[in-house]
């Protein structure tokens, strides 16, 4: 690829830009469908083509195209460049990169099982296998089991050096049990509800023990058929991990998005209330247990990369420090303007869409001391909440209400009977300054979002949360209808 990035580069800067990037990227998706243990579709599909990013007169431009030739290479650059000149005559704020090293380098998800290799007679059979388990118990309506996979090979040159070349890999799989009784449908998810993703190869998969879940899965969305409603009122709840990751997407990872931050998201997806001025003023978002940091280089992570689009090193932000807001996720032209570096949080949709900032693997980190179990002991009265169902939150990323799967009681530090139909509401940063309580890193696990969506044209991202568990005190609960 050095001829096409170096033809792309070497068009663009003779035509003025003072500024360009390239990346080639080529992405292999594979995904299978299961219902009723029939295979309902499978799907393969590839990708390939390349951007060209021009910086001219403080005005960025950018063109694409999916023919791999050095002369298409010079068309892109050089209209990539009339965009940035056009834009320029209407610029409010001309951008101004922060600096950074020149980026050299591979990187490659660790990967024991490559799951392309796979045959697809056991990616197959493995499903069916689980779909059949979830449906093992009577009053079991419909059963539906997913697979997905995902490779990209990435490589990205600019004109001040850089060049680095990049494999991703992840795959995901999961299996959900629904129960019917009139106009009441119960859902039961795992290992997360829409499928559990990983960066990793196939022994992800295989270390789901997807067949021992899923009948557990079936079991319970029969058993909340017959389940009393959950109890509206204020009460202690504990988030379990397979919700607690999607109260830190909504809740942190996207309000710390720096260009929500200064409104050009407002849009699509909304602002964010944690605007510049609170990190100035050192905001209390949280109970001094909450540190939550965006981590491009952790294990397993949907976010994790060795360069972001834009050539910035893989890092950890510290977004949330003890309580206190402390950091966003940036660019390099965002950066600067709270007189900070990019943290390395840019990232495209693929190789026709211009980098956003996005979330890496915003996670929140373990505190010693406590598990999961110690917790529900040390609990006498409250709710076990757990797999999301649905979410709702306002466009500041402020006022929410999430519903999940399946709550449990809790009664003098034992979890007991189920309730169904859980919903919890709240605001931001009341709900984080009252958690009194986070499990350790015994309980803590990387879990995947594939299909956050961002921007317009809309771009999906996959991003990661770290969690382990935690509780929160004087929480208002109620009842969802489905």
């Amino acid at each position: 690829m050095r001829d096409l990035t170096d033809r792309a580069l070497d068009t663009a800067t003779q035509q003025g830009a003072s500024y360009a990037d390239v990346r080639v990227v080529r992405r292999r998706d594979e995904s299978i469908a299961v219902k009723n243990g029939r295979v309902e579709g499978v799907a393969m599909g590839e990708t390939e083509g390349f951007g060209v990013r021009v910086l001219v007169d403080g005005a960025w431009g950018f063109a694409s195209s999916d023919r791999l030739e050095l002369g298409e290479a010079e068309r892109a650059a050089a209209l990539a460049v009339r965009i940035a000149r056009a834009s320029a005559t209407a610029v409010r704020r001309p951008v101004e990169l922060d600096d950074r090293p020149p980026a050299h380098g591979t990187y490659e998800t660790p990967v024991e099982v490559d799951p392309f290799k796979v045959s697809l007679e056991e990616k197959l059979s493995d499903l069916i296998a689980a779909d059949e388990a979830a449906r093992r118990t009577p009053g079991v309506a419909f059963t539906e089991s997913i697979y997905a996979a995902q490779r990209e090979w990435k490589t990205f040159a600019a004109s001040d050096g850089s060049f680095t070349e990049q494999v991703l890999t992840s795959v995901g799989s999961g299996v959900e049990a629904n129960a019917i009784e009139g106009d009441d449908l119960q859902r039961r998810s795992y290992p997360d509800a829409g499928g559990g993703f990983r960066a990793a190869g196939y022994e992800y998969v295989r270390e789901l023990g997807m067949v021992e879940h899923a009948a557990q899965a079936g079991e319970e969305a029969v058993a909340l058929l017959s389940a009393p409603q959950c109890p509206p009122g204020v009460t202690t709840v504990i988030l379990d991990p397979s919700q607690l990751y999607m109260q830190v997407h909504e809740s942190c990872g996207h309000p710390t998005e720096l260009d929500r931050a200064f409104g050009t998201e407002a849009s699509y997806a909304g602002t964010s209330f944690l605007t510049p001025d609170k990190l100035a003023s050192g905001f209390r978002y949280g109970s001094d247990l909450i540190t939550i940091v965006a981590d491009a280089t952790a294990a397993g992570g949907l976010g994790t990369f060795g360069w972001d689009d834009e050539g910035v090193a893989a890092q950890a932000v510290p977004l949330i420090k003890d309580g206190i807001f402390s950091g966003y996720l940036s660019s390099r032209e965002m950066a600067p303007r709270i007189g900070r570096s990019s943290g390395g949080a840019m990232r495209a949709d693929g190789w026709n869409r211009i980098p956003l900032i996005r979330m890496t693997n915003v996670s929140l980190l373990p505190v010693p001391g406590m598990t999961i179990d110690d917790i529900v002991a040390d609990t006498d009265d409250g709710l076990y909440l757990a797999y999301n169902r649905s979410w709702s939150i306002d466009d500041r990323r402020l006022n929410f209400q999430f519903a999940t799967e399946v709550a449990y009681e809790i009664r003098n530090g034992r979890k007991g009977r189920l309730f169904k139909n859980p919903t919890y509401t709240g605001i931001t940063y009341e709900l984080w300054r009252s958690c009194d309580a986070v499990a350790d890193a015994s309980d803590w696990v990387m879990l995947g979002t594939p299909n956050c969506g961002k921007g317009e044209p809309s771009q999906t991202a996959r991003v990661g949360h770290g969690v382990s568990a935690a509780r929160f005190r004087n929480v208002q609960v109620g009842v969802g209808k489905w």
